[in-house]
């Protein structure tokens, strides 16, 4: 599981940064401003999670269970968080209304904050001697 884990999260770093050039150049020109910054609060939030399962896939403070569902969270957490964001700050540019999917933005991230929540209770387990 953690070279699954690891290994998701170099793809998702690497998709990050790839969005975020394209972000950065290659749409400036087709979306607004606004769109802009809200399409870079979807590449930030996953690298923020990219990041957030290179450690969770490194770590030896959690169990194999708590690592799966938290790398599940995070998983559709960021599809449904980053990738809605992604659609609904594009339409302008695809033509396509994407904001029949916009109630699953704060689904996501709910789920994020949950993964997050699991991570420190389960750092809160940790017996003081293993520290």
């Amino acid at each position: 599981m953690n070279r699954t884990i690891l290994i998701t999260a170099a793809v998702l770093g690497i998709v990050a940064i790839a969005l975020g050039a394209f972000g950065a150049h290659g749409l400036k020109q087709l979306i607004s401003v606004e769109a802009q910054q809200t399409f870079e609060t979807g590449v930030r939030y996953q690298m923020y999670h990219a990041l957030m399962l290179l450690f969770v896939g490194g770590t030896t403070f959690l169990g194999q269970k708590a690592k799966k569902t938290i790398y599940v969270l995070v998983l559709i957490g960021m599809v449904f968080f980053s990738g809605s964001i992604y659609g609904l700050a594009t339409m302008e540019f695809t033509g396509i209304n994407f904001k029949s999917i916009g109630f699953i933005t704060p689904i996501g991230g709910l789920l994020l904050i949950v993964a997050w929540t699991l991570m420190m209770i389960n750092f809160l387990k940790v017996s003081r001697d293993n520290s």
